[in-house]
């Protein structure tokens, strides 16, 4: 009987704590949709800038079209989160944009291969980092909806592992593929890597106090979300079209070994 009880008891809990119990919701603010059209707007701008670009581009295609993809389906899901399209409530009566991770499944990954062709790394390297990404990234998703509190935390750690991998494959192999194809490239690896790395890690601190503890305001998160954003893919991207001549004529890596 006791037991029953405590199992009746922990039911009612978890029911508690669904959305579905929620008689109102924290929404974005003012200043949260501030936030997004102008993020929205500079990451529309540079799709088209990185559009045209492209046109004209002969050996740097490539990294023009991963520039072009990840602003673009960026662009996207900021507007549909201006929209008000992309959301749930999940548990704490938040406002929740799960368009946010469908964006990131598909642009993180664009990063990584962004990163993985410029320093001309091995397939192998530039899939398995991509597979870790996408893992991070679902596994936050799942973290994030999750109303069991242990159910949350169990996810947040096995995506916490999976960034973790991500950051080695960036800062070690693929920066090695990088040196063997120049310094000039190098160089311009090491600004890119740094970038990715420093936002890769901030993303997850963010959730810590938006997802994960309800610590901040869903317009604080947004705005905080957004500035990531901004870094991590806008500058990101204009890095890479301000090194286009050093990638033109850079040789690759597996031409490197045979000289």
């Amino acid at each position: 009987l006791g037991t029953r009880d405590a199992s009746e008891a922990a039911e009612m809990a978890i029911e508690s704590l669904s959305p579905a119990a929620c008689t109102t919701i924290e929404e974005v603010g003012s200043t949260g949709v501030g936030a997004l059209t102008i993020v929205f707007l500079v990451l529309a701008v540079s799709t088209i800038v990185f559009i045209a670009r492209s046109s004209s581009a002969k050996e740097t295609k490539q990294y023009y079209f991963c520039s072009v993809y990840i602003c673009a389906f960026s662009t996207l899901a900021y507007f549909a989160m201006l929209s008000g399209q992309g959301w749930t409530a999940v548990a704490g009566c938040r406002q929740f944009f799960y368009v946010r991770y469908a964006d990131y499944a598909i642009t993180f990954p664009l990063i990584i291969l962004q990163l993985g062709l410029i320093a001309g790394a091995e397939t192998s390297i530039i899939a398995a980092t991509i597979g870790a990404e996408i893992l991070y990234v679902a596994t936050f998703y799942f973290a994030s909806v999750s109303v069991v509190t242990t159910v949350k935390w169990f996810w947040f750690v096995i995506g916490a592992i999976a960034l973790v991998c991500v950051l080695v494959s960036i800062s070690k192999n693929m920066r090695e593929s990088a040196v063997t194809r120049g310094g000039d490239v190098a160089s311009l690896y090491g600004q890119l890597a740094t970038i990715v790395t420093v936002t890769f890690i901030f993303y997850p601190m963010v959730w810590l106090f938006s997802e994960g503890f309800a610590s901040f305001s869903v317009s604080f998160e947004v705005c905080g979300y957004a500035i990531l954003d901004t870094v991590a893919k806008v500058i990101f991207c204009f890095i890479v079209m301000s090194g286009n001549d050093v990638l033109a004529t850079a040789p690759n890596s597996t031409d490197k070994e045979y000289v």
